[in-house]
């Protein structure tokens, strides 16, 4: 970060709290070496709260972009001059923009990517017969799955430990439900590196080779929920490709690429 190539260099970053993995730079440092673009770096600014967003973007006039991670997905809009269709329906933002061409404040915009990579990791796997999800978590990576359920014409019903109107708790998911719901989301942190033995209370040998099974969750690769599903033959996807793809939309709209960006 105290390099002074990145004053003129454009830069890109994270923000959120704690950082101590990042997919992030990770991927988007081995793009731009893999790519040949040697005048763009990333790095990893940890902001334990939201109102140091204006401080950082003054100490670092490079930062042409920023990806936000919990816990600012949220509080960070209050900051941004514009806001996309898709964060503003979902009510959080993992990705912004910074305009500096008007040479007094930058100008933030801020996007929801999660849905695109949720929706473009799922379209190729769907069935005729996949129409009612159960959606298991109500938090905030539920939103961006809801959304992109919503305009992929899928009938989602949320699971959830505490479960509020319209919703079942884990309980309450009997033959009929599970029969009827062959889409299921995981997008509970359960099973996730290292609790590897953890995962969503759910029926599983209820599960047919008619199921698929939608984890968020990508380390490990095949989690808990995932490999219980493939015992019962139903088909599995983790949540990397849906990360590889949200990264690579945050990529097109920071370079004015992607539609809306």
């Amino acid at each position: 970060m105290g390099q002074q190539c990145h004053l003129t260099m454009k830069q890109f970053g994270l923000i959120g709290f704690p950082l101590s993995h990042s997919f992030s730079k990770k991927y988007y440092l081995e793009k731009f070496e893999r790519e040949g673009i040697d005048d763009v770096g990333y790095d990893l600014y940890p902001i334990e709260r939201v109102d140091e967003l204006p401080a950082l973007l003054e100490a670092h006039p490079a930062l042409a972009g920023i990806n936000v991670t919990i816990p600012h997905k949220i509080g960070v809009m209050a900051y941004l001059d514009h806001i996309s269709d898709e964060a503003q329906a979902i009510q959080a933002v993992n990705c912004i923009t910074i305009d500096r061409s008007g040479g007094g404040k930058p100008v933030l915009a801020g996007h929801n990517t999660d849905v695109h990579g949720f929706e473009a990791s799922l379209k190729p796997l769907l069935q005729p017969h996949h129409t009612h999800a159960l959606l298991l978590g109500n938090g905030g990576a539920a939103k961006a799955v809801r959304y992109a359920l919503e305009r992929l014409g899928i009938e989602h019903t949320i699971v959830s430990r505490r479960p509020g109107a319209g919703q079942l708790a884990y309980a309450d998911l009997n033959e009929d439900t599970m029969a009827s719901h062959t889409l299921i989301i995981n997008s509970t942190p359960l099973g996730t590196y290292p609790q590897v033995a953890d995962c969503p209370d759910i029926p599983y040998g209820m599960l047919t080779d008619r199921h698929l099974l939608y984890d968020l969750v990508y380390n490990p690769e095949v989690t808990e929920f995932l490999r219980r599903g493939l015992a019962q033959g139903a088909a599995i996807k983790n949540g990397m490709e849906m990360l590889v793809l949200q990264a690579e939309r945050n990529w097109e709209i920071w370079n004015g690429l992607a539609p809306g960006g």
